[in-house]
């Protein structure tokens, strides 16, 4: 045999060497994250879920007295939620849809995009000064409900624009040219056979957004406040909108009722689950537009 096929031989050896070390080291780590997170939930279930009732979950806080609930902070937070989600996802599809579709390439573009990425990046923080700056001291509206959900919008829009304008960019190129060759023109391709194309990557974004939000402090103690309106189901926008979030941090580092620390538990529980149910729920497109596939 030559020398050429030894040193062959031996190469070939060191690569599949170094591919096995390469793809247990891969799996070491993929291992090890999921073991942490199912630990983590696992270590704030078991503290929250035992002596967790409806009455809490529904039920009205207590600044003094022990046995408050957490209904109104967790109706504020859907509430917020869902506002911020009214006014973001359309912002963030529309914008996202221009980059990747009609916008021109130029350096005004590529200017926007990395002022999209800059901003995506940006801690909570500025955007709940920013939100203070607008709505409580410029609009002099105090701190309400309909601010921290424009303020939380803001703070998701970027995210939202680059998740659809990467989306839509992934779809194989020969999809839109198909439907185009077939008559269909620019608009219904986007919307027809583009926009199908990428829900699972939009979805999976809007996902990360919702409990991104539904989990935000920062930007609500700023502009909402840290308290709510007594009031179970209020809808009224310019009531104040402490969230779960705002009033888990709120019973474990400033409340003085007896059982804070059975409060903080239980409200951890409950938003980690809620947050589980809104990623469950938001995957529920993905698989009847698959299924419907």
């Amino acid at each position: 045999m030559s020398q050429a096929a030894n040193r062959s031989m031996r190469s070939g050896r060191r690569n599949r060497s170094a591919d096995k070390a390469f793809t247990a080291v891969v799996w070491s780590v993929g291992v090890g994250c999921v073991l942490f997170t199912l630990a983590l939930i696992g270590t704030i279930l078991a503290e929250g879920l035992p002596g967790l009732s409806w009455s809490f979950v529904f039920g009205l806080p207590s600044e003094i007295e022990e046995g408050g609930g957490i209904g109104p902070a967790l109706f504020n937070s859907l509430y917020i939620l869902v506002l911020s989600l009214l006014i973001s996802i359309p912002l963030g599809l529309a914008s996202g849809i221009y980059l990747a579709e009609f916008a021109p390439d130029n350096r005004a573009i590529g200017l926007i995009r990395v002022c999209v990425e800059g901003l995506a990046s940006v801690p909570s923080l500025i955007f709940g000064l920013f939100g203070i700056a607008l709505f409580v001291e410029g609009m002099g509206i105090g701190l309400t409900i309909v601010g921290g959900a424009v303020t939380l919008a803001l703070l998701n829009l970027p995210l939202l624009t680059r998740v659809t304008e990467e989306a839509m960019r992934s779809v194989p190129p020969e999809y839109k040219q198909g439907s185009l060759a077939l008559g269909a023109t620019h608009t219904q391709t986007i919307f027809k056979v583009c926009l199908p194309a990428a829900l699972s990557s939009i979805m999976t974004g809007i996902s990360l957004t919702a409990g991104r939000a539904f989990g935000e402090s920062a930007v609500i103690v700023l502009v909402s406040g840290v308290s709510t309106s007594g009031l179970m189901w209020d809808f009224d926008p310019m009531s104040p909108g402490a969230t779960l979030a705002v009033h888990l941090w709120y019973v474990q580092s400033e409340a003085i009722v007896p059982d804070a620390a059975a409060i903080a538990s239980h409200s951890a529980a409950v938003l980690l689950i809620v947050v589980l149910l809104l990623n469950l729920l938001l995957r529920i497109p993905i698989w009847w537009s698959a299924r419907r596939a």
